[in-house]
């Protein structure tokens, strides 16, 4: 499977991307907003879980690792976790290395993200939840058709502190 935009490539996760996604649960930057850094046999887990095929019924979460087209460089991963029945919901989420932020492709590889989760897989409602103050993924977000749907209280233990979420969703007429 690959996604193609103008700058960027989606492929994807294949065995041979283990140090991105170990680099990418290992930036501090990153982990601010998602949690402690985890323990390698924990990051094999997840890996390991995202290696095996996906479809829209699967149960586990699509890993994309997303790569420039000219360099090949990678810049960090994009997900998408489906609850296809009876919702027909996905929540997608994205991880770039600290190093690529502020270039636009994490609001470039979710456009090419959405479009495919949309038209392809007819997701009917696409959603994603980030936690409150983390405005440049929620300006990402927003930048794709997503709308600020609430916010939950307290929904979220972020080394030991309680935090808010910002909940957003995208519905196939939102662009």
């Amino acid at each position: 499977m690959y996604l193609t935009t103008e700058r960027l490539r989606l492929s994807k996760l294949q065995p041979e991307d283990w140090q991105l996604f170990q680099a990418v649960h290992n930036d501090q930057a990153i982990m601010r907003w998602i949690g402690a850094i985890p323990t390698v046999n924990d990051v094999r887990q997840r890996f390991t879980e995202r290696l095996a095929p996906w479809q829209t019924t699967s149960y586990h979460m699509l890993c994309l690792v997303i790569r420039q087209q000219q360099s090949g460089e990678a810049v960090g991963l994009l997900g998408a976790n489906p609850a296809w029945i009876p919702h027909r919901q996905v929540e997608v989420g994205y991880s770039l290395l600290a190093a690529h932020w502020g270039n636009g492709y994490a609001s470039e590889a979710l456009g090419a993200l959405c479009q495919f989760l949309s038209r392809e897989c007819e997701f009917h409602k696409l959603t994603a939840s980030v936690v409150e103050g983390n405005w440049r993924s929620r300006r990402v977000l927003e930048k794709n058709g997503f709308q600020l749907e609430g916010t939950l209280r307290d929904n979220y233990l972020l080394r030991d502190q309680w935090v808010n979420d910002w909940v957003f969703g995208r519905l196939p007429d939102d662009k």
